[in-house]
């Protein structure tokens, strides 16, 4: 393709390419949209490159890859923010590249808690899970990654399903704490930017147990209603229109927040229950009567 600009997939297989050779890394991959569980590149989608490493790689050798990956209208390296991380613009086609570096014993004892003890976050528990199982392998020289991507085929652990659902249902609505409760209070107060804190978190931990109800690893924070959509058989009733009506009203219609926000989890808690869980096993099912929290 001399002479001629990459595409997405031809860049990011030269890029990966040269990381190979580095004695730090053990494997690099295709992940994000382009990956072999994304939901397909949309216009301005990143070429999301994941590189597993032993050690640091010098912030030196990572430059002259870009340099030597056809060079960049702008870059950012050694980024921390979340975690290292370079990205840069290609100079040739435009491309938004963006590499994250996980180191491999870290990334195996994150698949152990995930698959062996079935450990559950609030939101997002199985993200990394999902990036090792749907990750398209481009240089794996000493098989490791074939062999994680072997590790993570596996039918999803009916503990791990649980113990999702057990931990992210009750911050719902059910404890003083809860994103409901909150979400009142910030709306009764006018104060915006809290009720959209705290109710990124009640969408991080609904999306984390209805992905978990239907036994699929989580995608990660983008596109998440049609992800959804393609990969879960189970799904709330009305769940889109809900969802959009719930963030609208967060705009534009304060005291209306809590309705919506009750409406959204009782049709949870519906198909919860139409899945076998129950007051017993999940005692935080037991809807709340209205204003049984305090108001402040």
């Amino acid at each position: 393709m001399s002479g001629s600009p990459a595409s997405p997939e031809v860049l990011a297989r030269r890029v990966a390419a040269l990381f190979a050779p580095l004695p730090q890394v053990v494997a690099v991959a295709l992940g994000g949209s382009r990956g072999g569980a994304g939901l397909g590149a949309v216009a301005g989608s990143d070429i999301d490159i994941e590189v597993y490493v032993r050690e640091e790689v010098d912030l030196g050798a990572r430059r002259a890859i870009v340099g030597a990956a056809g060079g960049a209208r702008r870059a950012e390296l050694g980024m921390r923010f979340w975690g290292p991380s370079d990205e840069w613009i290609d100079a040739a086609t435009g491309a938004h590249v963006d590499v994250v570096y996980f180191e491999t014993a870290w990334m195996e004892e994150r698949i152990a808690a995930i698959l062996d003890r079935h450990e559950a976050s609030l939101g997002y528990s199985t993200c990394f899970w999902h990036t090792v199982r749907g990750c398209l392998v481009l240089e794996d020289p000493e098989g490791w990654l074939a062999g994680m991507k072997a590790r993570c085929d596996v039918p999803y652990p009916e503990a791990l399903r649980a113990s999702i659902v057990r931990l992210n249902h009750p911050v719902l609505r059910s404890v003083l704490p809860s994103y409901a409760n909150q979400l009142a209070k910030a709306a009764a107060r006018e104060d915006l930017v809290s009720v959209q804190h705290r109710l990124a978190g009640l969408l991080a931990s609904y999306f984390d147990m209805l992905f978990a109800v239907n036994r699929a690893t989580h995608p990660g924070e983008k596109r998440l209603v049609e992800a959804a959509t393609r990969t879960c058989d189970r799904l709330p009733e009305g769940m889109a229109t809900d969802l959009d009506d719930l963030l609208r009203t967060s705009m534009t219609d304060l005291p209306g927040l809590p309705g919506r926000v009750d409406r959204l989890i009782d049709r949870l808690d519906a198909l919860l229950r139409a899945e076998g869980f129950t007051d017993d096993d999940l005692p935080s099912l037991r809807a709340l009567p209205p204003g049984a929290l305090p108001s402040e």
